[in-house]
């Protein structure tokens, strides 16, 4: 909106104000209604603009609390690399339950042809949200045709409410996941705050790891 815009232009320059003619964005958008629908999509496509002029980028919803850097935890190799609600194990496995609140991407061919593919497939599954129309296009031969790179990140580093990270030590990021509402979202994560003050008092290290958040 005007105001995020006007206060990321006072910070640096790589700002963009998306503007639109027929929704309004400004304001909460209730999970899954067709104005949150409609940002969603307005969402793919702008990233897939960033991927075409080409830049990386990392995407983080505004209900993520960053509490490290999470460079170092990107792998090397991923050409599109995403959170999950839920992980199973292995990074490469696309039945990790995914969540699109925080990714990075590569600018490269495949991402661009993937991104593309992605916002179209939305017209194939018009009642569904981004990260759905994913789960439906992931397993497609188009997918393995272009060659793309996935990978998914562990929740013990980019942990949620769904999974919450099972080591504050090397927790980098939470997510209010699985949390509707922007008022309980903004209660709970005032309670990962909390803990996370706690933790950095301390003068050593955690052995087990306890978050007042409730598991969802």
């Amino acid at each position: 909106d005007p105001k995020a815009f006007e206060r990321c232009s006072q910070l640096h320059t790589n700002c963009y104000h998306i503007e639109t003619s027929e929704t309004d964005f400004s304001g909460e958008k209730v999970y899954n209604t067709p104005d949150y629908l409609k940002m969603m999509w307005r969402r793919i496509e702008l990233l897939t603009q960033v991927l075409e002029m080409g830049f990386n980028f990392i995407f983080t919803d505004a209900d993520i609390m960053w509490l490290r850097d999470p460079f170092p935890r990107l792998y090397p190799d991923g050409d599109f690399q995403m959170a999950c609600d839920r992980f199973f194990g292995n990074p490469f496995d696309s039945d990790n339950w995914v969540n699109g609140g925080f990714t990075y991407v590569r600018s490269n061919n495949r991402s661009i042809e993937f991104y593309k593919f992605w916002h179209k497939s939305r017209l194939d599954y018009p009642e569904l949200h981004d990260q759905d129309v994913f789960n439906r296009i992931k397993h497609q031969p188009f997918i393995s045709e272009i060659g793309i790179q996935m990978r998914f990140f562990d929740t013990v580093y980019f942990g949620g409410f769904c999974q919450t990270s099972r080591d504050i030590n090397l927790v980098c990021t939470m997510h209010a996941n699985c949390c509707i509402g922007l008022e309980k979202k903004l209660h709970d994560l005032n309670l990962v705050l909390d803990d996370w003050r706690k933790y950095t008092s301390l003068s050593k290290h955690v052995e087990n790891t306890t978050w007042s958040v409730p598991m969802k």
